[in-house]
């Protein structure tokens, strides 16, 4: 049961906490319809990984033919070491879901350090520090979320399949 108050949806609000963000980072997933764009420096177990974050990412990856959820990630084999419950549902549909690795170039400070998660409603959840659960959000905020959405194409652009999360098909 979600004991967090819906977060407005008038634009952008600082966010604040493991709790809110996670909160937060649902109803995001909730308000896409066919798109998803998510960069992360690692993929603790605690992210993407409830019974209804992964009900939504997958209710948006078989959306259609537009569907489309890309995952940029700074270390793809600490989520596979780890067995991430994301992993099994990238496998099952890897035209849909995928999972890239950043290039060498934006593995910098900044860039490794911050996460978001970009809707296709013009939602999105910032922090600059993906340790530190601190950042700002909003629902419908689409001049807001722009500046990210191009420095995700950029980043995703460059990104590399990370190969070692297929599965092998033996």
């Amino acid at each position: 049961m979600n004991t967090h108050p819906p977060f407005p949806d008038d634009g952008a609000h600082a966010v604040s906490g493991p709790e809110a963000v996670a909160a937060v980072r649902l109803q995001l997933l909730a308000a896409a319809r066919y798109r998803l764009a998510i960069q992360l420096p690692t993929l603790p177990p605690s992210i993407l990984s409830s019974p209804d974050e992964l009900a939504e990412l997958r209710r948006i990856a078989i959306a259609g033919r537009n569907a489309e959820v890309r995952i940029v990630l700074g270390d793809p084999s600490a989520a596979l070491r780890t067995g991430h419950r994301l992993l099994d549902l990238a496998q099952r549909l890897p035209s849909v879901l995928r999972i890239r690795t950043s290039a060498e170039e934006d593995n910098g400070a900044e860039k490794e350090a911050s996460s978001w998660l970009l809707n296709d409603a013009g939602g999105y959840l910032f922090l600059p520090d993906a340790e530190r659960w601190e950042g700002r959000a909003a629902l419908k905020d689409g001049t807001g979320q722009a500046p990210l959405l191009l420095q995700f194409e950029q980043i995703w652009e460059r990104a590399l399949p990370a190969t070692q999360l297929q599965a092998l098909g033996l």
